[in-house]
């Protein structure tokens, strides 16, 4: 195929591009390439997305595009690249979010269950209207690649290279030292993630077979505690779990999900089917996704490769940690 990937420089769209110049596809990658190029074998269209409809003069050019794949945030370059290149695709494919839906309670939602609002014409992209924005996306790709497009609405993604930090946070943390670790409470609750590296094989294989419509990109769920304790046994540590009631933790500033001095995976009250979704539809029509403790051993190997005491974006500081923990047992290891 002659496949246009708009982005092929971090994480995700870089692992498409690789996989796709692997397989021997023709692969152009548009991007600005700020702080990384895209992958050897792939053609660099070198363009900054910011400056409008002129960005995309370059891949208009070049004609037809068996598959054109996009992992924007902002509906307005969404928007732009659809008015471009829409026409000269056979395939689309959006690499949504699972965010984009309005209800994440209930666990084994579909992909018929209700999205939100889209985002407003001209309303400015923010991390916090991030569902929206995705949603505004999916709808102008439904519109102008009509019959031709994957909304491929991916969860939690995972795997070497990720730089949320979010997956990796329990593993790491379990092999930097041998202190106890601070985690909630929550033993039954649900973490789902898919594999960088199998989203990216999904999106190849679904734009070969004309794959249309929106499906859920997620893996299988798996319950807290079963993760925290591969986590530990991966790490090859004998660390105490300090298990803290999620109210207590949510009332002495841990954060939830991601972010600076989070808990990473868990969720606040109202998400019990955040990390629950169905992906029999995507199953059915062809994706496959490797054992969660594959991804999650290969995630260890590359948190060693970045270094154990790094800065993290996401989870809590050694320093944040340990006042916790002094809480803690304070509290409830002295009653």
């Amino acid at each position: 195929m002659r496949i246009l990937v708009l982005g092929g420089t971090a994480f995700l769209s870089a692992e498409i591009a690789r996989q796709a110049v692997a397989a021997g596809h023709e692969v152009m990658c548009l991007a600005r390439g700020t702080q990384s190029a895209p992958p050897e074998g792939a053609t660099w269209l070198q363009a900054d997305r910011s400056q409008g409809p002129a960005a995309y003069a370059g891949a208009v050019h070049a004609g037809e595009w068996d598959a054109v794949v996009e992992v924007a945030r902002d509906p307005r370059y969404a928007l732009e690249a659809l008015e471009a290149l829409a026409t000269s695709a056979r395939h689309w494919t959006f690499v949504s979010s699972c965010s984009v839906y309005a209800d994440h309670s209930v666990p084994g939602a579909a992909e018929d269950a209700a999205v939100l609002a889209p985002l407003a014409p001209g309303a400015e992209a923010t991390p916090e209207t991030y569902g929206e924005a995705k949603s505004a996306i999916e709808l102008s790709t439904a519109k102008l690649a009509a019959g031709k497009a994957h909304l491929c609405r991916a969860g939690l993604i995972g795997g070497p290279g990720d730089g949320s930090d979010r997956y990796g946070y329990w593993p790491a943390r379990f092999a930097r030292d041998s202190g106890p670790v601070l985690a909630p409470d929550i033993p039954a609750d649900p973490t789902q993630v898919i594999d960088v590296r199998d989203l990216a094989a999904w999106v190849l294989t679904a734009a070969a077979a004309g794959v249309t419509g929106a499906l859920n990109a997620v893996g299988e769920p798996v319950p807290f505690a079963a993760y925290l304790e591969e986590s530990r046994r991966l790490a090859g540590s004998s660390a105490d779990v300090a298990a803290a009631p999620a109210g207590w933790l949510a009332a002495r500033g841990a954060n939830y999900w991601a972010g600076p001095d989070s808990l990473p995976l868990w969720l606040p009250p109202g998400h019990d089917g955040f990390a629950a979704r169905s992906n029999a539809a995507a199953r059915a029509a062809g994706m496959s996704v490797r054992p969660w403790t594959e991804t999650l051993s290969d995630t260890l190997a590359d948190e060693r490769r970045r270094g154990l005491d790094r800065a993290r974006r996401a989870g809590l500081s050694p320093a944040a940690e340990r006042r916790l923990l002094q809480e803690f047992e304070a509290e409830f290891q002295s009653a």
